[in-house]
């Protein structure tokens, strides 16, 4: 009697857009900015453990992210700001895991994580790798945002967030204030849609 074959395993995800990604080969041709913010919007910080009525999305966290980098680079090109934005966008799809399990993950994780980034990228224009430079410049904005994430609604004293990120110049204030979903997926939106007007046309 002949083996039936055992159908493969499924390894792309239905989008609201009805796109389909393949999570192993993500093509920019499956990628939409509304898949995006409706996904990170729906991503909690912190795993959830967060003060207020709602969570703190990751959606809500690029938006501060990307603030801050304007307000520390005025020069920086639109093209600059929409990385910034996107820094973490993959996350529509893989979730925002705390940084001690994406390193007990490993590298099969920062691959998989770098493939859908430049996906992203290509998808909007942008260099399929961030510049190092840039780079940086961001993360240090995320790390300030996550100091004020931390202290204002993560339960963390000043002390506490001293130890595990950067303390944010004094010159940066920012209100870490948690909107509901469908507020913080508008945002983002807004956003994007603001730094992409003067870029040509995806």
């Amino acid at each position: 009697m002949p083996r039936t074959k055992t159908p493969p395993k499924r390894a792309w995800q239905r989008m609201l857009s009805g796109r389909r990604l393949d999570l192993l080969d993500p093509s920019p041709f499956d990628i939409e900015i509304e898949d995006i913010a409706r996904g990170l919007a729906r991503v909690a910080r912190w795993n959830g453990q967060t003060r207020g009525d709602h969570a703190f999305s990751v959606a809500e966290h690029s938006v501060v992210v990307h603030d801050l980098f304007a307000t520390l680079h005025p020069e920086a090109s639109q093209q600059d700001r929409l990385m910034a934005l996107l820094h973490d966008a993959a996350e529509y799809v893989i979730g925002d895991m705390i940084s001690p399990f994406k390193h007990a993950l490993g590298l099969d994780y920062k691959s998989f994580e770098a493939r859908l980034e430049q996906a992203i990228h290509l998808r909007y224009g942008l260099p399929p790798k961030m510049p190092a430079a840039l780079k940086k410049q961001i993360k240090k904005c995320d790390i300030y945002c996550a100091w004020f994430e931390a202290t204002q609604i993560a339960g963390f004293t000043e002390e506490e967030a001293d130890q595990f990120f950067i303390h944010p110049p004094k010159k940066l204030a920012m209100t870490i204030d948690p909107l509901p979903v469908v507020k913080a997926e508008a945002v983002f939106l807004n956003c994007f849609e603001a730094l992409v007007s003067d870029l040509p046309k995806l």
